[in-house]
């Protein structure tokens, strides 16, 4: 049987111990939220970089389509195409 002395500090331990928990898992929460914000800055600005990089691509595919076929691009030839200082 226990005595009515070690019933407050053994309590007590139970108190203090979950309050140190409580803590743990608000700065813990407050860790993964400022995680979560930077992570969606970081989306939000991917996302704004692959829609202007697929309208620069839809340029290119219509000045490609524009031209005519003879015009076409030109294959690359390493002997025409060499620097002078070779």
């Amino acid at each position: 049987m226990t005595t009515a002395s070690s019933r407050p500090a053994n309590h007590a331990d139970v108190q203090a111990e979950l309050t140190e928990q409580v803590i743990e898992l608000q700065m813990t929460m407050a860790h993964l939220e400022m995680t979560v914000e930077r992570l969606d800055q970081v989306i939000t600005h991917q996302d704004k970089n692959i829609r202007d990089l697929q309208r620069q691509l839809q340029l290119v595919y219509k000045q490609v389509e524009g031209q005519s076929g003879e015009e076409g691009i030109a294959p690359f030839d390493i002997m025409a195409d060499r620097p002078p200082h070779y």
